[in-house]
């Protein structure tokens, strides 16, 4: 097991991956008009990258300029001081490949916010970095009240 210099589990590609595909829900993190926004999404994890359901607007706005873009997904427990976040940093781009296509529409891909959403965007993999929070008594001493 690999621990960073914060004392952090490192998550592995697979590990990575495994996660982002059991998370229904992640945040895109995109400019808009030069500033940065982060947006909620459903999602699933596909062999073209991380896809969502979306129409035309800001997602869509940036996946035909092919923006670079990051995707987060988490879990934490307050209580217990544990819990996993992974990033994927890629190129944002409408899937318009017929075949694609024709696969993704098929998958269930439920799209949350109200309207009609017939256009998909993938993210590529370039990049996935996970971090683990793994709770030792050591590392988390309960804090004394006076």
């Amino acid at each position: 097991m690999e621990i960073d210099r914060n004392g952090l589990e490192v998550l592995g590609r697979e590990e990575c991956t495994r996660l982002l595909a059991a998370s229904p829900v992640g945040r895109l993190a995109l400019h808009v008009r030069a500033l940065p926004t982060i947006l909620p999404v459903n999602h699933l994890v596909t062999p073209w990258g991380i896809v969502i359901r979306t129409r035309p607007g800001t997602k869509l706005d940036a996946a035909v300029m092919n923006a670079v873009v990051a995707f987060e997904v988490d879990r934490f427990d307050s209580l217990t001081h544990t819990g996993w976040s992974v990033v994927v940093t890629g190129v944002a781009s409408e899937l318009t490949d017929p075949q694609a296509l024709e696969h993704v529409r098929r998958l269930p891909l439920p799209h949350w916010a109200p309207g009609d959403a017939d256009h998909y965007v993938v993210i590529s993999l370039e990049l996935i970095d996970g971090r683990r929070i793994v709770h030792t008594p050591e590392a988390h001493p309960v804090d004394a009240v006076s």
